[in-house]
């Protein structure tokens, strides 16, 4: 694997970060440009294979969450997954600020990753939350949120690591939001290889009478219908 930090920057710099910031706005969530190669996802897949890249193993039926499994990496991360998180905070960080002003939060982030997961460890939050996920035939991920404890980052990232239609049908990746007296409305993307998605973690400000509230929003993953699905997730605060 070859994503250096030079090359992670470049492949997110061609995002272009203001139609994000406001599909995320609209939606909740907006897809990335390519940031990883086939090659190169191939390889993150292969990882599923090494557990002693891994903290611990999570069996999603047994927890009810849905169907599959998941690996969380520790915090020795694979160079790719460690140069992706961090070329990313810095395009995520001002639509975070964006949306804590807009909600009249406070917005603790600093500039750099490195300071904000210090400030993690520093409240007990200090278990990597960069996720490994595997979906076979039949698996599935309950609607959710990544919360992890009181630091909480509002942006997230997936990254699908296997070609729809010829990898895996099905297990789109999903997204609902909680309307205050109105049904819910979802959202379903098919996750295309190599290339992110970056999502409300919680909730995203929405438009009232009465100025900004934030508007719930869960996410998860439809049924596989055929194949095995794999996907790395991108969280920016650590576990508690």
């Amino acid at each position: 694997m070859t994503v250096t930090p030079d090359l992670a920057a470049a492949r997110v710099a061609a995002t272009d970060w203001a139609a994000l910031g406001a599909e995320l706005d609209v939606h909740g969530s907006a897809p990335t440009a390519p940031l990883l190669t086939p090659a190169e996802c191939r390889d993150l897949t292969a990882l599923y294979e090494k557990p002693e890249l891994f903290r611990t193993t999570v069996d999603m039926a047994r927890h009810r969450f849905g169907s599959g499994e998941y690996r969380y990496f520790t915090h020795e991360l694979p160079a790719p997954v460690a140069a992706l998180r961090a070329a990313l905070y810095p395009g995520l960080l001002p639509v975070a600020r964006d949306w804590a002003a807009r909600l009249g939060r406070p917005a603790p982030w600093p500039d750099s990753l490195e300071e904000w997961l210090e400030q993690c460890h520093a409240a007990g939050q200090d278990r990597s939350a960069q996720i490994l996920l595997r979906y076979r035939e039949g698996d599935w991920n309950a609607l959710h949120r990544d919360v992890f404890g009181d630091l909480v980052f509002p942006l997230q990232v997936v990254v699908g690591l296997d070609e729809y239609g010829a990898d895996y049908t099905g297990g789109e990746f999903l997204m609902v939001e909680q309307r205050p007296r109105a049904q819910s409305r979802g959202t379903a993307t098919v996750l295309p290889r190599g290339r992110g998605v970056v999502f409300t973690t919680r909730e995203r400000p929405v438009r009232t009478r009465r100025g900004w509230s934030a508007g719930a929003m869960r996410h998860g993953v439809s049924v596989v219908r055929s194949g095995r699905r794999h996907a790395l997730g991108l969280v920016f605060h650590d576990a508690a």
